[in-house]
């Protein structure tokens, strides 16, 4: 697979119906992006997703943006990745990540380990597994959920890069200095497509929450300079506006270049509807879809 370049597209699925993420795939692939991005909570399961939208699309690149390790283990995972890939002409990329506590300890009933040590050891289980030679891909395109310089360090030298996930142009200038000129650095970027600050702020706050509650998060945004007294309460609006970039098309054009300029390869935009419904903005999809 080449290099991924130009706007993706990463969008929950969590409560989408099997039609509802057809034609979300369908909507993204003919508006141009480069790839579509997804989630992995207690929703769909990533694998099974991720071939239904690559049967579902023709050129798009789909992307699980993050599969949890801890949903299976390394073997299953380089079939999964292997298999489609084989299967659907190398359209694939499998993004890793360590998940959050609550999502394996709490939902799945697994201990949560070291994340960086855990996830090398599943990437060293993952390299060696003993697959059948007919699928067996020669190079794999994965990526790790990072956002500190440890994971970041490990997505440099053990796979194709990082999918760095709530951050800002600020810490993709840092990831991409960890990082190198070599490896793919693909960084999600919220927006809501509306000049209304109360409404901005409302949707960002909405989705911010779970992610506030989360450790790995929290302590990211302390080292990019947020306070604690900024997370708190929902956050600030200096942390929100950070997060969910609002305005116009050219101010977030702007946000977008900004991330460009500081080393991403590629941008993923999770278009949140001004109304808080569930899915992408296809209003927001058509402003910046590469096709025009």
């Amino acid at each position: 697979m080449q290099r991924p370049d130009g706007l993706g597209i990463w969008c929950s699925t969590n409560g989408l119906g099997p039609d509802e993420v057809a034609l979300l795939a369908q909507a993204v692939e003919r508006r141009g992006y480069a790839a579509l991005w997804y989630p992995e909570s207690l929703s769909w399961e990533s694998i099974a997703l991720g071939a239904f939208m690559l049967s579902r699309t023709d050129r798009l690149t789909i992307a699980s943006g993050i599969a949890n390790i801890y949903a299976r283990d390394a073997v299953t995972s380089a079939q999964a990745h292997d298999s489609l890939n084989g299967l659907w002409g190398d359209r694939f990329i499998l993004g890793l990540g360590v998940s959050h506590v609550p999502l394996v300890t709490g939902a799945r009933g697994h201990a949560y380990g070291p994340p960086v040590a855990t996830m090398r050891s599943y990437l060293s289980a993952l390299e060696a597994a003993p697959l059948d030679e007919t699928i067996r891909r020669t190079e794999r395109s994965v990526v790790l959920a990072a956002l500190g310089p440890r994971m970041l360090t490990l997505a440099r030298e053990r796979t194709r890069g990082a999918l760095p996930y709530c951050v800002t142009p600020e810490h993709t200038a840092q990831a991409r200095a960890v990082l190198g000129p070599g490896s793919w650095l693909c960084v999600e970027q919220k927006i809501c497509l509306t000049t209304d600050a109360d409404t901005a702020r409302s949707v960002a706050r909405q989705q911010m929450a779970r992610y506030l509650a989360l450790p790995n998060y929290r302590n990211n945004w302390l080292r990019l300079g947020f306070t604690e007294g900024e997370l708190a309460d929902g956050g600030s609006d200096r942390f929100l506006d950070a997060m969910v970039v609002w305005g116009t098309e050219a101010r977030i054009h702007d946000v977008i270049e900004a991330h460009c300029l500081a080393g991403a390869d590629q941008v993923v935009l999770q278009a949140l509807p001004a109304d808080g419904a569930a899915g992408a903005d296809m209003r927001a999809l058509d402003a910046f879809a590469p096709a025009g």
